[in-house]
């Protein structure tokens, strides 16, 4: 400190390919607080040692050693199952990012939940054959029912934009209380009567160690054989390879997947080779803006 003024706060913000967008969102009064970026692990490494915040995309763990002033880590997503490792000091505050993803996220569960109802992928084939398929009719989401299992504010965005187009909305919530996006609220015990009564399913809710495979072999059983799963939360809520035996088995019509348990997933993934799968790279959340 000179001349009886504070030393600025350095804030590093770490991207490995959107640095740069992500430091122009921070607000930093000149002469207060410096931010620097970081664009890959060896950048952030040599940077973290002076940060007192970091603001950051998937922080390799081995950078905690080197971040003695370290005191407040705000994540770029929704959750922070990811940051919450043992390496990260015990007195730095993690913070998240809620209420920004909910509206990019509910265009990309409604917008999939369209392509299966519009039989989008059945016309596909059908114009790489080079065929007229006029005697095969969309459907429609009015009257379809949308169940969203976790009503954080992402879920409950879904929820309203999904009632707007007509669908019943079925929610699971921790407490099972009433909302008023959703026309009814089961309680995690009764998920699989929700699931049971879903045609598309949409998983919004944190990666914790109770919801870590909660989706597994018994709950996709419960699903109807022309139901499908949209998965935008977290790869570790399902068990993959029984995701992969239903679909291959036709005990389940098809899945989008945002997530992944490993990303990315390895090239032999089984869920990248099957038919009525539709896989993005993250990005339900994502814009350019």
């Amino acid at each position: 400190m000179r001349d009886g003024r504070r030393a600025p706060v350095t804030v590093l913000v770490y991207h490995p390919a959107h640095a740069a967008r992500y430091a122009a969102l921070v607000d930093a009064p000149r002469g207060r607080v410096r931010v620097r970026v970081a664009r890959s692990a060896e950048e952030a490494a040599s940077a973290i040692a002076d940060a007192q915040v970091l603001y950051a995309w998937d922080v390799p763990a081995r950078l905690y050693a080197r971040a003695a002033r370290l005191r407040w880590l705000q994540v770029m997503g929704a959750g922070v199952d990811a940051a919450l490792v043992p390496e990260l000091p015990p007195d730095v505050t993690v913070t998240r990012a809620p209420g920004v993803f909910g509206a990019w996220m509910a265009e990309y569960v409604l917008g999939w939940c369209a392509w299966v109802t519009q039989r989008m992928a059945t016309y596909l084939e059908a114009q790489r054959a080079r065929r007229w398929a006029a005697d095969v009719l969309p459907d429609r989401l009015r009257g379809r029912t949308l169940t969203i299992v976790g009503l954080g504010d992402i879920g409950r965005t879904i929820a309203r934009a999904a009632r707007g187009l007509g669908m019943r909305v079925l929610g699971v919530s921790r407490t099972g209380a009433d909302a008023r996006e959703a026309d009814r609220v089961y309680r995690p015990r009764d998920l699989r009567r929700a699931l049971a009564a879903a045609d598309f399913v949409a998983l919004t809710l944190p990666l914790t160690a109770p919801t870590r495979g909660l989706i597994g072999a018994r709950e996709l059983a419960a699903m109807r054989p022309t139901a499908a799963l949209v998965n935008c939360a977290r790869g570790g809520l399902v068990d993959e390879q029984a995701l992969a035996s239903s679909l291959r088995e036709g005990r389940l019509a098809g899945a989008g997947l945002d997530v992944f348990e490993q990303e990315p997933p390895p090239v032999d993934h089984p869920l990248l080779q099957l038919n009525g799968v539709i896989v993005s790279p993250h990005i339900a959340g994502a814009t350019e803006d």
